[in-house]
């Protein structure tokens, strides 16, 4: 469990990023074994990883013979394309090595990493025709600054700025990953009429909110509410009541904006000014200068509030790329459509997400009287589940996972997925079974579109540890797997940036109360790596925060991830009795949010695919109560 020591306005943290793994005990990678050769590319990888250029070029010498020749070639080149903080290097010299590392590793996960990374390089040196020869074979095409670049590239070729204009909208979401190419885009947009000088402000300041103040200069220059956005960030209850005061001083627009502003913060605080200042804000319009989260919250006030005038509204007036990247707007549409009375058009949109299998999906079926079963298993043979022993990419990904190179090892798994059928990824999760790599498993069945095998998707490992230590405390076995899953992938040894770990990612100081708690007498925090231990304490922790919560999975699984005092303070500024889904959405940590509807979904099919009946996931969010946070001395 993750307990967070970030205001609530933080950027999420990435599960995937955030946690550091070595294989799970049960995996068939344990019986590899680590050479000097492997310890040295190890090495070598860490001093890529820091683009040291000349220990990079020292350790890869002495790999002359190992058998990853690819990644020994892309260790020692990736350095010189960039500098130590990161940067592209517009003065590098190592072209001819890139070009002869593309042409003798082409079709592979790695060359498409290195095109990545010299695209950056073309681009940073504005060498339009170069980049735009190599742009269309980068692969994954999922870098935000290489995009950019690709519309630098367009403007600098004269193509229609308007229409540029309109692909950069979809791309100017989340600074945080737009590196100096979308800074560059941005005010040359504006100098070529792509976009509006406030669009331009509006990039700046949803840079702002986030505390890149340096970059929302660069975008936008001087903002003319900065200090309305600074007030709101520090504040935001006396920025609402100041600018109440102060609000005719400014612009029609500007107003707009800053009641945006003032709102988002309001709304995090989860504050019921939120909803009164985000209607300000929708009377006097400008909803597309509103940042992505400013729209976002928009929405959520409007769920706290009951204000489905205003959920309507605000989803109506999203920007169509974030309207679309996220199930939520068009389930809480079809919600405030319903309420309006236009049944029709709720059920339609309803019917956009109904064949999704996440919360909302869940959730939109459960509104259209349609089961919550999991689907029909189709089944794959030994024969198609032994080909995939002879893949390229799993034989490399497992090598690569034994010496806890994960990063590298699903970069691997990943590639030789692409292009499968549903036949083939079903077939590559069982193989990933039976290796005992169950991240993989759920990562790849997970991708199915037409045929589907939950038993995989919603794998239950370490049954036998868990089924009784579950049944001693009277835990729900499904909500169990379903957090476990969204923990750890069921890599036992997973540790989080914050110390927590194993399959429950439970914390050293909760473990110690735990153990005191239940009379395990002679726990120390070296056995929270052992599989029984970790299980036995993370679920025994897991009820205890239950039963704090009065019961509520909603409440727990909040708990679970952000700590007890959290879910009680954010239940204490309820208004009024709230659905669970609602509650859900309006969580003020991005990666809690996520991360309890993720675990509600997860038991439904747990649930589901147990006991072969259907589930309701309203019935386990249930109706959230206010009532006044009474401390405990649960960690």
């Amino acid at each position: 469990m993750v307990f967070f020591a970030l205001l609530a306005n933080a950027p999420s943290i990435s599960a995937e990023k955030s946690k550091k793994t070595v294989p799970a005990k049960e995996s068939r990678i344990s019986a590899f074994e680590v050479t000097e050769g492997d310890r040295t590319f190890i090495e070598l990888r860490e001093a890529a990883k820091r683009n040291d250029v000349a220990r990079s070029q020292t350790l890869a010498a002495s790999l002359s013979n190992y058998p990853y020749d690819d990644y020994v070639a892309y260790f020692r080149i990736k350095p010189q394309l960039f500098d130590s903080a990161g940067g592209a290097r517009a003065d590098s010299n190592a072209d001819s090595q890139v070009m002869a590392f593309l042409n003798q590793y082409q079709g592979t996960a790695l060359a498409d990493r290195m095109r990545n990374d010299w695209l950056l390089v073309l681009g940073k040196r504005k060498d339009w025709t170069r980049f735009d020869i190599e742009y269309p074979k980068f692969v994954l095409d999922d870098d935000t600054p290489v995009k950019c670049y690709s519309l630098q590239s367009k403007l600098a070729q004269g193509e229609n700025p308007a229409k540029v204009g309109i692909d950069a909208r979809a791309i100017l979401l989340d600074p945080r990953y737009f590196g100096q190419a979308c800074q560059e885009l941005v005010p040359a947009l504006v100098s070529a009429g792509g976009i509006t000088p406030s669009e331009a402000k509006a990039i700046g300041r949803a840079a702002s909110e986030m505390g890149f103040d340096t970059m929302s200069r660069r975008l936008g220059g001087e903002d003319p509410i900065a200090d309305v956005v600074k007030a709101a960030k520090a504040d935001p209850a006396k920025a609402y009541k100041d600018f109440l005061q102060n609000a005719s001083r400014y612009s029609k627009e500007n107003q707009a904006v800053a009641w945006g502003v003032i709102g988002q913060f309001l709304a995090k605080k989860l504050d019921p000014n939120a909803d009164d200042a985000y209607r300000l804000q929708q009377e006097l319009g400008y909803n597309e200068l509103l940042s992505t989260e400013g729209q976002e919250w928009k929405v959520r006030a409007g769920l706290r509030a009951k204000d489905w005038t205003l959920v309507k509204n605000a989803i109506e007036g999203m920007n169509p790329a974030v309207r679309s990247k996220d199930p939520a707007w068009t389930y809480w549409y079809a919600r405030a459509l319903k309420v309006d009375g236009q049944n029709e058009k709720a059920r339609e949109s309803l019917e956009l997400v109904a064949d999704q299998y996440n919360f909302y999906g869940q959730l939109a079926r459960e509104d259209l009287g349609k089961s919550n079963h999991a689907p029909a298993r189709t089944k794959v043979s030994d024969a198609e589940i032994e080909v995939m022993a002879s893949r390229k990419g799993f034989i490399r990904g497992e090598r690569l996972y034994a010496m806890n190179l994960r990063f590298e090892g699903n970069r691997e798994w990943n590639w030789e997925l692409r292009n499968m059928s549903d036949k083939q990824l079903l077939a590559s999760a069982e193989y990933a079974k039976r290796i005992g790599l169950y991240d993989r498993v759920v990562n790849t069945a997970d991708r199915t579109k037409q045929e589907h095998d939950f038993s995989l998707r919603y794998p239950t490992p370490y049954r036998d540890e868990l089924s009784p230590i579950a049944k001693q405390i009277d835990l729900n076995l499904a909500w169990a797997y379903g957090l476990i899953r969204q923990e750890s992938r069921f890599i036992m040894n997973a540790s989080s940036s914050v110390g927590a770990s194993g399959l429950m990612q439970v914390m050293p100081n909760t473990a110690k109360y735990v153990a005191k708690k239940i009379g395990m007498t002679t726990y120390t925090n070296d056995k929270l790596s052992d599989t029984n231990t970790n299980l036995t304490l993370g679920s025994n922790y897991l009820n205890m925060v239950l039963v704090d919560l009065d019961g509520s999975w909603v409440l727990a699984s909040a708990a679970y991830n952000a700590g007890p005092s959290r879910s009680k303070s954010w239940r204490e500024k309820l208004t009024s009795p709230t659905e669970g889904a609602i509650f859900a959405e309006t969580i003020p940590f991005n990666e809690t949010r996520t991360y309890v509807k993720n675990v509600l979904a997860n038991a439904t099919y747990y649930s589901s695919v147990m006991h072969g009946q259907s589930q309701s996931l309203k019935q386990r969010l249930g109706v959230i109560t206010p009532k006044a946070a009474i401390a405990s001395e649960l960690p």
